[in-house]
């Protein structure tokens, strides 16, 4: 085959993200479906011209979330609200939307030790949709809404409804129910929002990444920002309610030999121990690193560590400083 000439990297974020102006208009307006001019000719390239293609189209990813570094703090803050009220964080999507909520709150429990309901991913179609796709299970908005009957979704509650292409059915009518029942609510998508959408929610994210180097594949490019706008509200959530000394991730539970020796480092690092004292104070503490730090700099123990922490609102800094 030929060498084939790499189409040009876009001059600016907007030309990558809106159809060319001088275009006839597009079958379908949201940005999520539209072809990118930069791929017409992909299925003739070789595989290293398909690679820096991709390489170059993914670099708009993080430039396009920044734009919504407003949105995405205003989000963190909801999050906050609930969990001080006793409420939860609960992602709703479909396809690759779905499964990076779900991804998202799984990962939670084993990171920063929360119950595993406090960060909650709903998918359309359920457990097995995770797996393998389940046709129509996105066209539902009565089955959206009865997920947040469910899980008795109440004032307390955030949830942000995730939809690259902004219209599923499904996350819709489980926003809406959400409202209804007096949660407070976000929408994430990677298309231009409706005034509607803007009106509805409480906040509303949209990293604009242009259209896809594959159309409408948005497991691409959107499901990169998607990833990007999830791990950063729920570790902006994480941070400002106590999970985190310095950098440290000191609210993780040792369930494992890899937490064993990352819990001992830390406390070797934030308390100058040796290895074993590091040992000893993590078995003393029931495997909490939080715990064992308050142990040690206070003087205490376990029951009544725990009992300062719970009073602290969980932070550290709170009791001992940096």
């Amino acid at each position: 085959m030929p060498d084939m000439k790499l189409e040009s990297a876009p001059k600016t974020m907007d030309a990558a993200r809106k159809p060319n102006p001088g275009a006839k208009p597009p079958l379908d307006a949201r940005l999520t479906e539209q072809r990118n001019p930069r791929s017409l000719r992909i299925d003739q390239m070789s595989a290293l011209e398909i690679v820096d293609l991709i390489n170059a189209e993914d670099r708009l990813v993080a430039a396009a979330v920044s734009d919504e570094r407003e949105r995405i703090a205003r989000a963190i803050d909801l999050v906050v609200e609930s969990f001080r009220k006793g409420g939860r964080l609960i992602y709703v999507g479909a396809g690759t939307s779905g499964r990076l909520g779900v991804l998202d709150a799984s990962e939670m429990p084993p990171t920063y030790r929360t119950e595993p309901d406090l960060v909650q991913g709903v998918m359309a179609g359920g457990y097995e949709a995770l797996l393998r796709a389940q046709e129509g299970a996105e066209d539902i908005p009565e089955d959206g809404a009865q997920a947040m009957d469910d899980r008795s979704i109440d004032g307390r509650d955030f949830v942000l409804g995730i939809a690259a292409s902004g219209t599923t059915p499904f996350v819709h009518g489980a926003l809406q129910r959400a409202r209804e029942r007096g949660a407070r609510t976000g929408f994430l998508l990677c298309t231009y929002p409706t005034e509607e959408q803007l009106r509805a929610n409480d906040v509303v994210i949209a990293p604009l990444v242009g259209p896809e180097v594959i159309t409408g594949s948005t497991r691409m490019k959107a499901g990169t920002a998607t990833k990007l706008v999830l791990n950063t509200i729920s570790t902006g959530a994480m941070v400002r309610t106590g999970k985190v000394y310095g950098n440290l991730m000191v609210d993780l539970q040792v369930t494992c030999q890899k937490l064993q020796d990352r819990g001992e480092r830390i406390l070797i690092e934030t308390l100058g121990v040796s290895r074993d004292e590091a040992t000893r104070l993590l078995d003393a503490s029931g495997g909490h690193v939080k715990t064992a730090i308050v142990m040690s700099r206070l003087g205490l123990d376990a029951e009544a560590a725990r009992k300062r922490l719970e009073r602290a609102d969980g932070s550290i800094a709170s009791l001992i400083g940096k």
